[in-house]
């Protein structure tokens, strides 16, 4: 049986033990090298603990932070019999709101970190928040330290409760609970022995159970064209189907031309194919010569995408530099880049560096876009500054 992937980020406040809990997992999964496990067992012997300490693991981040580097996202990886892992570890502090969008942006779940002794806090409504404005399928809330709370099922209901209320505010879909003290191992892996009273998952077994990809396979197809090739009188199509699937013999739209045709053939990797499917890359050929660049997109059946040169979106900036009503941009959706100018920001004088709101742009071409709630792909859009081509904001297109 295939082994497949799973993409989730991890986010919660300061001291609420992100180190501990992702280092826990990584250990108690089995998924440390040996050389990494004596480094961290001789700095924990060096500090006077006799186990290891497993938030060391992570302490590079935290070197980085001392020193006032900019931040990025820590991807890690890791694998289980049953699936593969990409974990994007990221950083607490608000003022790194932005890397948990870098972070979650391509994520299925999200693991969303809480103090037991503290409860919901305004970091982790912010995380929520950003959650929710991502759209990730699955949200996991850890209320961790258990431990230190007695292990009292009380105290984990009242958290479990508030975070429900701001969650129905968000628009938030749904949420796992799950208690845990990752110092000690209780949940993470394992299950607990001292809190008979949960009778859900542990933390690992919900990873590794969860479903994955059910949004680019169930979604209307999307075809963005990255490449066009030549072979002799041939053209293909190459790009990533990133959603839904095509077959040949399908009728497609080229937007935004509205020229239409059929596919006579698919390949991938190389290999002839009858039928692709999201995530997959694939070149196409069409029965018919049409004027299709980069930047155009393929789409099948009358679910299509809208066709438009007003966008509204949902953002979160990621420059230190302000963006402005009247900066002249660029906004890069999919494969195709186009001039733009910033019309609104949804009553703010300015964005700057974390701030999340509400945009509207006028393009000066078409856009063929999906709300954001129906794709996560052709449904967002990052918007650049055209000086030195840097990327100024994230947005989540809404119609």
């Amino acid at each position: 049986m295939a082994v497949d992937t799973l993409r989730f980020a991890t986010a919660g406040s300061v001291d609420d033990g992100k180190s501990t809990l992702v280092g826990r997992l990584l250990h108690d999964s089995k998924s440390i090298l040996t050389d990494q496990l004596e480094a961290v067992e001789r700095a924990s012997l060096s500090r006077g603990q006799e186990g290891p300490d497993l938030a060391l693991l992570t302490d590079g981040l935290r070197a980085e932070r001392e020193q006032g580097i900019t931040i990025d996202v820590a991807y890690r990886y890791f694998a289980t019999p049953k699936r593969r892992f990409i974990l994007a570890d990221t950083p607490g502090h608000v003022q790194y709101t932005r890397n948990m969008v870098t972070g979650a942006s391509t994520a299925e779940l999200a693991v969303v970190l809480i103090d037991a002794r503290n409860g919901v806090v305004e970091q982790t409504r912010r995380h929520a928040a950003v959650a929710a404005l991502l759209r990730v399928p699955h949200v996991v809330l850890a209320v961790n330290k258990m431990d230190l709370v007695g292990y009292e099922e009380k105290d984990f209901r009242r958290i479990v409760g508030d975070f429900a209320g701001h969650a129905a505010e968000l628009g938030l879909p749904g949420f796992t609970p799950i208690p845990v003290s990752a110092l000690v191992g209780d949940n993470v892996v394992e299950r607990s022995a001292h809190m008979d009273w949960y009778r859900g998952p542990s933390l690992l077994d919900f990873l590794e159970n969860v479903p994955v990809g059910t949004e680019a396979a169930d979604a209307p197809a999307r075809f963005p064209v990255q490449y066009v090739m030549r072979h002799g009188e041939l053209r293909y199509y190459a790009g990533q189907l990133v959603s839904g699937s095509l077959r040949v013999g399908d009728r497609v739209t080229v937007h935004p031309s509205g020229a239409s045709s059929e596919i006579t053939g698919i390949d991938v990797l190389g290999t002839e194919a009858e039928v692709a499917y999201a995530p997959q890359s694939i070149a196409v050929r069409l029965a018919d010569q049409r004027d299709i660049s980069r930047g155009d997109m393929l789409t099948t059946g009358v679910d299509v995408p809208a066709l438009t040169q007003e966008v509204r979106a949902a953002v979160c900036h990621l420059a230190d530099q302000p963006l402005r009503v009247g900066d002249r941009v660029l906004v890069r959706h999919t494969t195709r880049t186009v001039k733009a100018i910033v019309k609104d920001l949804g009553g703010a004088s300015e964005l700057g560096a974390n701030d999340l709101g509400r945009i509207g742009l006028r393009t000066a071409e078409p856009l063929a876009l999906d709300d954001y709630t129906v794709s996560r792909h052709t449904g967002a859009f990052l918007v650049i500054d055209p000086a030195d081509g840097s990327t100024l904001t994230a947005g989540m297109v809404e119609l």
